[in-house]
C-alpha cells in the first residue's frame, strides 16, 4: 500500500489506516478476540501500518487488544491512542485533560499497548476546563522524556489548534470526514494546511452508511450508537439513499464498491489526509484497503462535487446532547 506523511511531520503510514474502536466498543457487544487479533495482524499483511485507538474504547479493551495482537510488529507500526476523558464504573464521565490525568493516561497506555513509546497521542476531545496550552506543554513534557513521538487533536477547533500547535508542534487532527460530513472544509482544513497538521478523518464511511449496505429496514444491536444518531433514523436513511445513488454510480464505472468510491474520494481531497475506516471483517478490511489504489479523475471529482452539492443530507451527525458533551 502507499504511503502518506502526516502534515509536514515526519510520521510516515500507510494511505489507509485502520480505526479499532468497533472491534470492542460503540457498534454492539465486544467482538471475538481471537477473531479480532487475526483481523488486525492480517491489515499488517495487507501493508495497513497505522492503527486507531483509545483508552475509552472499552474502557480499555480495546487498547489491550490492539496491544496484544500488534506487539510481534513492533517498530513496524505506528499506534495512535488518546486521553481525555475520566472514567467511572467502566464509563466515560466527562472530560479531563488535567496534565495529572493526561499523565496518568500515557503511563497506562503503553502498558496495556505494550510498546516503549506512544507514536501519536491525542487529546480526545476539548476539555473547557484547561487551556489548550497546558495539554500541549503536558504532551510536550512527555515527547522529551521519551514516552511519546508525536501530539494530535481530534475534533478541536481552529483556534485551538493554532494555539496548541504554538507550544507544541500538532502533527494530525484527527475528525470526521466524508462525503456526507465536510463541515471541516471551511475553516478547520484551511488551517491545518497552513500549519503543515496531517488530516485524519475518522467515519469515512459515515459508520458504514456509505459502504451501500444499509437502508431503513436494518436493524443495529443493542448498544449500537447508530440507535440514536440523527442521520440513522428511518426516514434520513431512506433520504440519504440519493447520495449513495451517486457513489454507485462511479462504482458502476470504476468496477469498485460504493465504500470503495467514498474511501478514493477522500483519499483525493488532501495529499495528507489518511481515512481509517473501522471493520471487524476480512472481506470488508481488503475490499476497504483496495480504495487505496483508486485515483479518481479531476473530471470524477469536479462531477461528484456538482451532484453531491445538490443532495441534502438529512440529520445530524450527532444529537444535541452529544454535541454538547463528547461525541465520538
Amino acid at each position: 500500500m502507499q504511503k502518506r506523511q502526516l502534515g509536514q511531520s515526519n510520521l510516515e503510514v500507510s494511505a489507509l489506516g485502520l480505526g479499532c474502536m468497533g472491534m470492542s466498543f460503540g457498534y454492539g457487544p465486544p467482538k471475538d478476540n481471537h477473531e479480532m487479533i487475526s483481523l488486525l495482524r492480517e491489515a499488517v499483511d495487507q501493508g495497513v501500518t497505522f492503527f486507531d485507538t483509545a483508552e475509552v474504547y472499552g474502557p480499555f479493551i480495546n487498547e489491550e487488544l490492539v496491544g496484544e495482537a500488534l506487539e510481534p510488529f513492533k517498530g513496524n507500526v505506528v499506534i495512535a491512542t488518546k486521553f481525555g476523558f475520566n472514567i467511572q464504573d467502566g464509563k466515560m464521565a466527562g472530560v479531563n485533560s488535567r496534565p495529572d490525568n493526561i499523565r496518568r493516561v500515557a503511563e497506562a497506555s503503553l502498558k496495556r499497548l505494550r510498546v516503549d513509546v506512544i507514536d501519536l497521542l491525542y487529546q480526545h476531545r476539548v476539555d473547557p476546563n484547561v487551556p489548550i496550552e497546558d495539554v500541549a506543554g503536558t504532551v510536550k513534557d512527555l515527547i522529551q522524556e521519551g514516552k511519546v513521538k508525536h501530539f494530535g487533536l481530534s475534533e478541536a477547533g481552529a483556534q485551538t489548534i493554532r494555539r496548541a500547535h504554538a507550544v507544541q508542534p500538532v502533527t494530525a487532527l484527527q475528525s470526521e470526514y466524508s462525503l456526507w460530513t465536510r463541515q471541516h472544509e471551511k475553516e478547520i482544513i484551511p488551517t491545518i494546511e497552513e500549519l503543515g497538521i496531517g488530516f485524519v478523518a475518522f467515519s469515512p464511511l459515515g459508520k458504514g452508511f456509505l459502504a451501500g449496505k444499509i437502508d431503513e429496514k436494518t436493524q443495529f444491536a443493542e448498544g449500537d450508537i447508530r440507535n440514536i444518531l440523527p442521520r440513522y433514523t428511518e426516514e434520513a436513511r431512506v433520504a440519504n439513499k440519493a447520495l449513495l445513488d451517486l457513489l454507485q454510480q462511479y462504482a458502476e464505472q470504476r468496477n469498485a464498491t460504493s465504500a470503495q468510491i467514498a474511501l478514493a474520494w477522500v483519499l483525493a481531497q488532501k495529499p495528507w489526509i489518511v481515512p481509517i475506516p473501522g471493520t471487524t471483517k476480512l472481506h470488508r478490511l481488503t475490499e476497504n484497503n483496495r480504495a487505496a489504489a483508486i485515483q479518481l479523475t479531476a473530471a470524477e471529482l469536479q462531477e461528484i462535487e456538482n451532484a453531491s452539492a445538490q443532495i441534502d443530507v438529512v440529520g445530524t451527525r450527532y444529537t444535541e446532547q452529544m454535541e454538547k458533551s463528547t461525541g465520538l
